[in-house]
């Protein structure tokens, strides 16, 4: 069979198997486009968060690394939370152990967990945050002006400011797709495309975020663009933003401000995610100690917004 008409009938076969088993897509905004494509929601990691939280589906099919599938069975313990590809493990995550969220707080201070850590140190830390809410939580909750956030540093550079000083445990966590963009790319861009806007991720290093126009989650980023009177933009995240960028917003250019691919990310594909509705698998177990107290973090983050606004 020609690979377009393969294609074709798995998307199709995705999509009445979706609606026999009340199951639901999410995919977040670093997957390929024909992944996307299927989703029936898309976003970063707090927009998937939210949806995860109010779904009616029976199944959800999470098209993500393992902490954003986890997250998404933390809150939702009565459904069958699956990953198409098992093997989806973010690198970031795992530099952050529960231990060490443990041994922070013994200093007197609250531990604030990025989603993208593992649901054992969620269950340790005081809240949780995402890139498009890192400076508001740090902010609310910090404790005589300083509080701790792990594993990314950059991030926690990033939320540090207006008298929050936000300790990154470890000293030196990253993630290697934002970790690959340096400051001489920005001189670069800045050289060849000079109308450009420059937009990057909080977990890019601090001098690139200085640089930049504009600092955001990838979700921020998109709205961004639609928004901003600029047509060129040159955009430091993963590549998967940049090809919906340019698939959603024909009308205005996108250039990478050096091309950094997320292999983990790439692991899930379309085949994957049938095979995930067909036969049911990889099903997210978690727990249920350790789920309970993980989903008091992530709904303490929901609540302390909510409160604000």
């Amino acid at each position: 069979m020609p690979a377009q008409k393969r294609h074709d009938k798995i998307k199709r076969e995705i999509e009445r198997l979706k609606e026999k088993k009340n199951a639901v897509i999410l995919s977040h905004n670093y997957q390929t486009l024909d992944v996307q494509d299927v989703a029936d929601f898309k976003g970063d990691s707090l927009e998937l968060s939210i949806a995860a939280s109010k779904t009616e589906a029976d199944i959800i099919v999470f098209c993500g690394v393992d902490f954003m599938a986890e997250t998404a069975a933390i809150c939702n313990p009565d459904k069958k939370v699956l990953i198409p590809c098992r093997y989806a493990r973010c690198p970031m995550a795992t530099q952050l152990t529960p231990e060490m969220v443990v041994e922070a707080k013994s200093r007197g201070y609250p531990f604030i967990a990025y989603v993208n850590t593992f649901a054992a140190v969620k269950a340790e830390a005081d809240i949780c945050c995402t890139s498009a809410n890192a400076k508001e939580v740090a902010k609310i909750v910090a404790k005589d002006g300083v509080c701790f956030m792990g594993p990314d540093a950059n991030l926690a550079h990033f939320a540090s400011g207006n008298g929050v000083d936000v300790v990154p445990v470890p000293e030196h966590g990253y993630c290697y797709v934002h970790k690959a963009f340096q400051v001489e790319d920005v001189v670069k861009a800045r050289k060849d495309y000079p109308k450009a806007e420059i937009i990057v991720h909080p977990e890019c290093n601090p001098d690139v975020q200085y640089e930049a126009d504009f600092v955001g989650s990838t979700s921020q980023m998109l709205r961004h663009v639609v928004k901003s009177e600029s047509d060129v933009f040159v955009v430091g995240t993963e590549i998967g933003l940049i090809e919906r960028m340019r698939n959603e917003i024909k009308e205005k250019k996108f250039i990478p401000l050096r091309k950094s691919t997320c292999i983990e990310m790439k692991l899930n594909n379309l085949e994957k995610v049938y095979l995930a509705l067909k036969e049911e698998k990889y099903e997210v177990k978690i727990d249920e100690e350790i789920a309970d107290r993980a989903r008091k973090s992530i709904n303490r983050m929901f609540r302390v917004l909510d409160k604000k606004r």
